[in-house]
């Protein structure tokens, strides 16, 4: 929790803590060592990598919270309805479910993408539709035991709708495990959405972002340069490894 409130706080207060351009080329200071005017070192380009990692990382929170919160509620609502109707409808969704689950995250990831096309909103529904399974497997999961209580059948007796039951009564015993694994699917939404860009389908530069940053020039200066890569690794790491 105290990783994952730091770095959301320097994300959102990144223009009140960062002292150089972000995207600016500054070719007097390329692959300068981290220093008292540059506190994590420049790139290639001149570029401050304390400004871009910290950029990186609102880029980062927004596609990951974003992506997380669109797969985990659809999935999350397919799950109470597959649930709560059974029969065909649920056999249907499952096997959508396997279909989606059989492919690895990443293929998946980067089939969307491609088809598609590279922007930001197309980013967020690709990882997004990987996180759809997960949701709707422990959501489902949930409504199979809940639907069989007492208090349900009460609601039933009295002729409470299917859509009454399942948003008054349903839904809130689905609240704790969905939160659950919505947290544990930030992680992967943040490394599914740096692999994109590590593969160049992902944020487009001069945009910066962590996966985009371990790609191309960091690994061609890693010997003379080895902090263009260091710092951003570090920081995705501490992000998956906080949520």
């Amino acid at each position: 929790m105290g990783i994952i409130f730091v770095m959301i706080v320097m994300a959102v207060a990144t223009p009140l803590i960062t002292f150089h351009d972000p995207i600016e080329w500054n070719l007097t200071d390329k692959l300068v060592a981290p220093g008292f005017d540059h506190w994590l070192g420049t790139d290639e380009m001149g570029r401050d990598l304390w400004s871009r990692i910290l950029m990186g990382a609102r880029v980062s929170l927004m596609i990951g919270f974003a992506s997380v919160a669109f797969g985990s509620t659809i999935g999350g609502a397919l799950g109470i309805a597959s649930g709560w109707y059974g029969g065909k409808f649920d056999h249907i969704v499952q096997r959508l479910m396997d279909s989606l689950m059989s492919i690895p995250t990443l293929i998946l990831a980067l089939a969307i993408t491609a088809s598609l096309g590279q922007s930001l909103f197309n980013i967020v529904l690709a990882v997004g539709i990987v996180q759809i399974p997960r949701a709707n497997r422990v959501v489902r999961s949930q409504v199979l035991a809940v639907k069989e209580s007492q208090y349900v059948e009460g609601a039933r007796a009295i002729g409470a709708s299917n859509l009454r039951i399942m948003v008054s009564h349903i839904t809130p015993q689905c609240v704790a495990p969905w939160l659950i694994i919505a947290t544990g699917a930030l992680g992967i939404a943040i490394l599914t959405e740096a692999q994109l860009s590590f593969l160049g389908l992902g944020v487009q530069q001069p945009e910066p972002s962590w996966g985009g940053m371990l790609s191309g020039s960091a690994r061609d200066y890693f010997v003379i340069a080895p902090w263009m890569a260091i710092w951003p690794g570090i920081g995705l790491s501490l992000a998956v490894y906080g949520f």
